[in-house]
């Protein structure tokens, strides 16, 4: 590392969405504690204050909010994030945060006013491609941070930026900037792509966006080299060498355990090794009716013990309460609970504890990138059913590349069959002479060690994502500048 003084300082700003805002909130506390720095974590007010309990106590990041009305945007009151908006609506939330932007460029300069000279880098979202300006207007190094993989990213770069399907009379079509990647298929874009032709809302906002974003100085990337080297030589064609994989970034926040987590540990304590297959949405995911009634019937019917953390179907409110006998085949629950074969956990689960448990075998996920990276950070191999966005390119790159995982279902509208479910479990948790979940469980085991290795930081031996967050801040520090600041430093 280049020399620095105690005042250093860096700037994060992530977009205001969960799965956005607390991978940066992670990767903030990553560099105050490796680095020292001071660290500036800002965002809109409501955002910021539920992040407040977040933080370690003896953590001393400063969390700012800049002014934002959502209702000045033809938003519901109070909207700052996109987990409290319905899809029809989060364009808006996309399009409000432009207005951002004068806030913003006001915070540094009252930044730069109080502290004599600027933070030596801003660290923000893809999303927020227009911050690229700004840094470059104040003189203060740039950088973007993907909390997702960088073939995803990739992906949905390319997909984005060029408007492929719109050129192709066929259900799959190639990406004409990235010919390393198979085919992608009409079912693997999300309701947003599918709709887009170039003038849409969508459209106008993203191309614009990411354009910019490829102008920073620099693209860090919640992944490891070993696993994405596809994606990431994708980004070095567009961007230069400026591409580092600094992941994967470990939480360290706080969270709410309740008395979900003990029950849950305590659950598995009673099942063989390798004997429980866990699935979850995520957060702000979940499937339809039709096809949560099919995927308990496969999980009953594969034999398999499980634990299923459950969310009101599509049409319904998420944060109401789960009610199986509506949504579930008849008396499921209570016929798991007499044989202690299946757990329905509501709403929370304590993800990290259940992946890393003996008794979990596999994960039936969402393929969102902050999962996959859990999950093989465990060495469990991964059933997909990508549901949005990325996810579905995530899944791709684990099924075709990486050789841990088998996609079960695509999306929230696809037709699925208990029998495919069951057949799929059977894949990956069945030895016998099942060659192919064998292989995914090696793979994943592998993959564990690769992640392990990447983050390593010993007495002479440093791991690929902690030399490549050096090297970055060995940039930044080599860019600074101590020029002073004449500026009235209002906010």
């Amino acid at each position: 590392m280049a020399k620095r003084e105690e005042a250093e300082h860096v700037v994060i700003f992530p977009f205001m969405a969960q799965g956005h805002i607390l991978p940066f909130l992670s990767l903030a506390l990553h560099i105050e504690e490796r680095f020292g720095f001071t660290v500036t974590f800002v965002n809109t007010p409501l955002n910021i204050k539920t992040l407040r309990p977040s933080l370690p106590p003896h953590s001393t990041i400063n969390l700012v909010s800049l002014p934002f009305s959502s209702s000045d945007h033809g938003l519901p009151p109070d909207s700052e994030n996109t987990h409290l908006l319905p899809y029809p609506l989060m364009s808006r939330l996309f399009h409000a945060s432009l207005s951002l932007k004068p806030s913003f460029h006001n915070l540094l300069s009252h930044l730069i006013h109080l502290h004599g000279y600027p933070p030596i880098c801003i660290i923000s979202d893809m999303f927020f491609g227009w911050t690229v300006d700004v840094a470059a207007d104040l003189g203060i190094p740039h950088a973007i941070f993907n909390a997702g993989g960088a073939y995803g990213m990739a992906v949905y770069f390319s997909l984005w930026l060029n408007l492929p399907h719109l050129q192709s009379d066929s259900n799959e079509f190639s990406l004409p900037d990235f010919p390393e990647v198979s085919n992608i298929h009409l079912t693997q874009l999300s309701q947003f792509l599918m709709g887009a032709d170039g003038t849409d809302d969508w459209s106008i906002f993203l191309q614009e966006q990411l354009s910019l974003s490829l102008k920073s100085d620099a693209l860090l990337f919640n992944s490891v080299e070993a696993l994405d080297q596809t994606g990431s030589n994708y980004f070095r064609r567009k961007f230069g060498g400026r591409v580092r994989t600094i992941g994967p970034i470990r939480t360290k926040l706080r969270q709410e355990k309740g008395g979900n987590q003990d029950f849950c540990l305590e659950w598995l304590n009673t099942h063989e090794p390798s004997s429980v297959i866990y699935v979850s949405f995520g957060s702000q995911n979940t499937i339809s009716a039709s096809q949560m009634m099919q995927l308990a019937m496969g999980l009953e019917n594969s034999g398999k013990n499980f634990i299923w953390v459950v969310r009101p179907p599509i049409g319904f409110d998420m944060n109401l309460e789960f009610k199986a006998k509506d949504w579930l085949p008849e008396g499921f629950e209570d016929r798991m609970k007499e044989t202690n074969r299946g757990l329905l956990v509501r709403k929370w689960a304590p993800q990290m504890e259940i992946l890393s448990h003996r008794s979990t075998c596999a994960f039936l996920s969402h393929c969102g990138w902050n999962s996959v990276m859990e999950s093989l950070s465990h060495g469990v191999p991964i059933i997909g059913w990508p549901l949005a966005a990325e996810q579905f390119y995530n899944s791709k790159l684990l099924e075709e590349e990486v050789g841990v995982c088998v996609e079960v279902a695509r999306g929230t509208r696809c037709e699925i069959s208990h029998e495919h479910v069951r057949e799929v479990i059977e894949l990956v948790m069945f030895d016998g002479e099942n060659k192919r979940g064998k292989e995914m469980r090696r793979r994943a085991c592998e993959a564990k060690e690769i992640l392990k290795d990447a983050i390593r930081d010993e007495e002479g031996y440093k791991g690929s994502s902690v030399r490549a967050m050096d090297e970055f801040f060995d940039m930044v520090l080599s860019m600074k500048t101590k020029t002073k600041f004449v500026g009235n430093g209002e906010v």
